[in-house]
């Protein structure tokens, strides 16, 4: 690799430490080509992606950029799961450590906040961005829902009262 190419993975990897939600830093070795292309192919799913980089290039891509002490979880062989969805990334990469040994999280980082592997596995327990959406909605809902069926019960009450009554009267 001439030295333009490393300059290009650096910008590269610059650029994906700045804007992820979330990067996951973990061990790959003796997952199979199979095995990674599985990874990758679910981590695509959820709008995340899998890098594999020179860990000499990665440190010298973090100076600078938020959560650059991650640098000292890139040693041996190494691989980063990241996405633009904070919960995004860490969920797929727990998922597939605990279907896999030899993935193993070492850790990573959401922003400034570097996470060790207790702190990937908090954050993929986490709900995603999609459920957020779905509760907030939820609870905006709810309280509509309860103001209609508020204002039809009278009418109901009395439509009930009318109709018992109705039938006192017709017997």
């Amino acid at each position: 690799m001439d030295r333009a190419q490393k300059e290009k993975v650096v910008d590269e990897l610059g650029q994906i430490f700045a804007s992820s939600g979330v990067v996951v830093v973990a061990h790959y070795a003796g997952i199979t080509v199979a095995q990674m292309q599985d990874l990758r192919a679910k981590m695509r799913e959820v709008g995340g992606s899998v890098r594999v980089a020179k860990n000499k290039l990665a440190r010298i891509a973090l100076e600078g950029k938020p959560g650059a002490s991650m640098g000292d979880l890139l040693s041996g062989m190494t691989v980063m799961a990241y996405s633009e969805d904070p919960v995004a990334a860490a969920k797929v990469a727990e998922a597939y450590a605990k279907t896999n040994e030899n993935f193993v999280i070492l850790g990573g980082a959401m922003g400034d906040t570097i996470l060790d592997a207790a702190g990937v596995k908090a954050v993929a327990a986490m709900p995603s961005r999609e459920e957020l959406i779905a509760q907030i909605v939820s609870c905006i809902g709810a309280p509509a829902s309860n103001i209609a069926g508020a204002i039809g019960a009278p009418a109901s009450n009395i439509a009930g009262i009318l109709s018992t009554l109705e039938e006192r009267l017709a017997a």
